[in-house]
């Protein structure tokens, strides 16, 4: 298979998972994850999950990186934090980290926020648990 076949197949398979899957109210804990091609790391994208159901950090990891697996593609947490959803008021805060990974790239994070929440008010700190 030529190499930009291959690239594009990888492409696709990124392309196929949400950029975004997060609660659709209160504050849970988040993390910002690279999804990359396991042979080939210049082809990758970063996806933010974020869960109430989720104790610690480590339990959205658990849960979301067989998924990524089974497509053939690698996960790696590259951090984490809190996020504050309220759709009433049309606002997601972003801030804090996570004890086992670390802090995410906020502004990153907010960065990809943005692109699936266009009608809100998003911002974030390095403040806070």
């Amino acid at each position: 298979m030529a190499a930009s076949e291959a690239r594009n197949k990888v492409l696709a398979k990124l392309n196929a998972i949400a950029d975004v899957e997060i609660d659709d109210k209160g504050k849970f804990k988040y993390i910002l994850i690279r999804i990359k091609d396991s042979n080939d790391d210049s082809v990758s994208k970063c996806i933010v999950r974020g869960y109430r159901r989720a104790d610690y950090h480590a339990d959205i990891l658990e849960e979301v990186q067989p998924r990524i697996e089974a497509l053939g593609l690698v996960a790696v947490c590259l951090g984490g934090g809190r996020i504050d959803h309220q759709p009433g008021s049309n606002s997601i805060m972003v801030y804090g980290y996570s004890m086992g990974f670390g802090r995410a790239d906020h502004q990153e994070t907010v960065r990809i926020l943005q692109a699936n929440y266009p009608s809100y008010n998003i911002s974030w700190s390095n403040d806070g648990y």
